[in-house]
């Protein structure tokens, strides 16, 4: 906690203090203006922008003004010449009363930077009241044996005027007995008094008239004039007479209602009711006085009758009169001075003269934000104040006298506390000591500082193939800790080109809710993944913006049937497979090769022989691999010319098939034929080169294939955490080989043969699995031979359903032999 003690300075300090001020932002007593009272208002008090140094043509931005109630309610800043002129007509009698001094303060606060300076206005006083006495005629009685040089009091005139313009000087009508004399106090008012110069004698002159004249000091003077008639009484010749003419007390200012301050006592050596004396204020008891004390008339007991303020003022004075039962009476006079002492009855006071709020979070360390003073009306120690600020927030205070500033002390970040409550708290030097706690609640207002954040590093969405336009893809979700238009977003995809058409064909995002659509329906034989960066910025200015790229996955559909490659139909009579008679069970007679463009499990193929053949008994297909075989020896009987329906159907759901027509010829002459050798080998040799284009070009496959698989399997496993944060981020995992599966594999070509049907196969074959197998087929009794990379062949049931899509690629091959994978 911050601690800043104030003391009251000594005249040394206040001289350095004086100095200080020109660098730290404050003007304390530096100017000095004075007017008139009763000036009209509009009256040019001074110029404080030229005092200032401020040029006029800053004037409305530095926003001049005055900084306090009181100087608003007596004068006003022109902003257009920078003078400062009274508001309201002054009258210094009813703003300072009697008191010596009229000085008013006056504050005067600028922005840009935060400055307050502060100026003192004197009003002088102007002699426009006359001297008055409290009543115009005065009866004075005096006995005849009044003893010459005795004195009478009389009542003082009143002048609200001050200084020279106050009362100066009493006159006394010319007469035979009286003079007049003047005595001034410590406080600088004048008592007359009316003193017997010669004995009076009631026979001779029973009244006397006098005329007492009071006049002001001013220019021109101003009198008053009070009727007095003395009567001379005769008889009581002992007045009651007081042991001391001046009594002192001391007492504190809290001091209760009630309270005995003195019992006052006055002899008269009279008897009877000549004797009998009363207690009395005497005339010139102010009528503060008489609400603040009483005096019983006979005990003559002075008691506290009000409530004591030392802060307005350190004594008072009690004028007693003491008078007998007397004919004519006689008195004496004594004067009580009460000293009040000072006790901590003031709390200090914390008066906030200007405050930035909200405060920019931008706003650099030791920035003013605030300006504000501190007071006690105690005095001594118990005007010594003391100023805390509340520990744990970013602001400090700096202080010279009674002048304070808060300021930054530390960098703000609205987004980790947007509000402080600051206390400022007074202490003053008391005991006990008085506790003043003024609390500040500052605002902090945001500024751009901080870009979008996306809650993710990248997004994963995965659709079906043949989607219909306008599905919704996933949601990309970014957050801003600004506030206001700062932390408003807006998605957009950044502009960028796919198979040569702008990306914006493919996808939209909604802009307020980063919503990612399709705008076209997707075929996954034509675009398997698709990466989108999606940007965000927010509505700052400047903007801040980020990036995050989405992955797009079609997914495949089992939208075609499969396509027969081998036997071929070029005509509408196919030409017939020739079988010996002579074969014996199991002879091959052909191969079926089909492929399918879908992929995956859509792509797995099987073979069946209709019961629409001729004779379904004679003929078995390979359900995997589509050989057609005889399953028993031929007889002479068997229909000449069989018809086999062979049906070929994706593993889909629902499945999709397709139907082939071969036609077998049984004859004897077939089986020379059969045996001729159509040996694959021999047309390599023939074209060598073509041979070794096959064997690059199935490798290629394989590797690709085999590249790509193990690429989405890892992307996969990596997101497999995140697959319940988004519901757009999920991967597809179910039923998928292991990776070790492919990393563990490799291709490998193999010429085969069964009978005279010859095939080439490219094997994927791991260390301890089943192996997939690409399968190129060489048939007889072929004219041409069509050649095409295709999907790897069904795996058997213990082989996973690979998720992976395998690319097809397909060429041709012209040979004498039929081949077919």
């Amino acid at each position: 906690m911050e601690r800043v003690s104030l003391q009251r300075p000594a005249w040394k300090w206040q001289v350095l203090s004086l100095f200080l001020l020109c660098g730290w932002g404050w003007v304390s007593g530096q100017i000095h203006y004075s007017v008139v009272e009763e000036s009209e208002v509009g009256t040019v008090v001074g110029n404080v922008a030229r005092d200032l140094g401020l040029k006029v043509e800053e004037l409305p931005g530095r926003r001049l003004r005055l900084g306090s109630e009181e100087s608003l309610r007596h004068f006003a800043v022109r902003l257009d010449s920078g003078a400062l002129v009274v508001s309201q007509q002054l009258d210094r009698e009813r703003l300072c009363g009697a008191a010596a001094s009229c000085v008013l303060s006056v504050q005067v606060v600028t922005e840009n930077p935060l400055q307050l300076f502060r100026l003192e206005v004197e009003i002088l006083d102007l002699n426009d009241n006359s001297p008055s006495f409290p009543t115009t005629h005065r009866t004075l009685r005096v006995a005849e044996s009044a003893t010459v040089a005795a004195r009478f009091p009389l009542e003082s005139a009143q002048d609200p005027d001050v200084g020279t313009n106050t009362v100066g000087s009493y006159w006394l009508s010319p007469n035979s007995h009286f003079s007049l004399d003047v005595k001034q106090q410590q406080d600088g008012k004048l008592f007359p008094e009316l003193v017997l110069e010669r004995a009076l004698d009631r026979e001779e002159q029973p009244e006397l008239q006098l005329v007492l004249t009071a006049v002001d000091g001013g220019s021109p003077a101003r009198s008053g004039t009070v009727q007095i008639t003395v009567l001379v009484l005769d008889v009581n010749d002992n007045a009651p007479t007081f042991d001391r003419a001046t009594y002192k007390v001391q007492v504190p200012e809290n001091t209760p209602v009630g309270a005995l301050l003195l019992r006052l006592n006055a002899s008269d050596p009279d008897e009877g009711p000549n004797g009998e004396t009363q207690y009395s204020f005497g005339v010139h008891t102010s009528d503060l006085v008489r609400r603040l004390f009483t005096l019983d008339p006979h005990s003559g007991e002075v008691r506290v009758s009000g409530a004591l303020d030392f802060e307005e003022s350190h004594f008072y004075e009690i004028y007693v009169r003491a008078h007998d039962g007397g004919v004519p009476e006689m008195e004496g006079h004594c004067v009580l001075r009460v000293e009040v002492e000072d006790t901590n009855d003031n709390p200090p006071e914390v008066l906030l003269t200007s405050l930035l709020n909200p405060v920019p979070e931008d706003t650099p360390p030791e920035t003013v934000v605030g300006l504000f003073n501190i007071r006690d009306r105690d005095s001594g120690a118990n005007g010594d104040v003391s100023l805390e600020i509340s520990p744990d927030v970013p602001f400090a205070i700096r202080s010279l006298q009674n002048h304070f500033s808060l300021v930054t002390r530390d960098s703000l970040d609205r987004e980790s506390t947007s509000q402080y409550i600051v206390e400022l708290i007074a202490q003053d030097g008391g005991s006990p000591a008085l506790t003043t706690t003024l609390t500040l609640l500052l605002n902090i207002s945001d500024v751009n500082d901080n870009p979008p954040h996306f809650l993710q590093p990248s997004y994963d969405a995965f659709l079906l193939e043949n989607n219909p336009p306008g599905s919704l893809l996933c949601t990309v979700s970014a957050s801003d800790p600004d506030d206001g238009d700062n932390s408003r977003l807006v998605y957009s995809i950044e502009s960028g080109q796919v198979q040569g058409a702008p990306i914006s064909s493919f996808v939209h995002i909604n802009p307020d809710n980063g919503n990612l659509y399709a705008q076209r329906t997707f075929d996954f034989e034509l675009l398997q993944v698709l990466p989108v960066s999606v940007a965000v910025r927010d509505s700052g200015s400047p903007p801040l913006h980020a990036n995050v790229t989405v992955y797009i996955f079609v997914l495949d559909q089992n939208d075609h049937p499969p396509t027969i490659l081998h036997p071929t139909s070029d005509s509408d009579i196919p030409a017939p497979q020739r079988v010996p008679l002579s074969a014996p069970a199991g002879y091959l007679v052909t191969k079926v090769t089909a492929v399918d463009a879908d992929a995956g499990h859509n792509a797995w193929l099987s073979y069946h022989l209709l019961p629409q053949s001729t004779d379904p008994s004679l003929f078995h297909v390979s359900l995997y691999t589509g050989e057609v075989r005889t399953t028993r020896a031929l007889r002479d009987t068997d229909v000449a010319t069989q018809q086999l329906i062979v049906q070929v159907t994706d593993n889909g759901d629902p499945p999709l098939s397709t139907t082939v027509t071969i036609t077998v010829a049984l004859e004897e002459a077939a089986l020379e034929e059969s045996y001729k050798p159509r040996d694959f080998l021999a047309g390599a040799k023939e074209k060598p080169d073509l041979t070794l284009y096959l064997i690059i070009a199935l490798a290629a496959v394989s590797t690709v294939a085999l590249a790509t698989v193990t690429v989405l399997a890892a992307r996969c496993l990596r997101r497999r955490g995140r697959a319940a944060a988004s519901p757009c981020c999920c991967c597809w995992l179910s039923e998928s080989p292991s990776r070790d599966f492919f990393k563990h594999s490799s291709p490998k070509l193999q010429l085969s043969s069964d009978g005279t049907l010859k095939y080439m196969e490219v094997t994927l074959r791991p260390t301890d699995s089943q192996s997939q197998c690409y399968s190129t087929c060489f048939s007889p009794g072929s004219d041409r031979s069509d050649f095409t990379f295709l999907r790897p062949c069904p795996p058997p049931a213990t082989l996973p359903r690979a998720t992976g899509a395998f690319l097809p690629a397909t060429g041709t091959l012209r040979d004498p032999g039929q081949v077919r994978a």
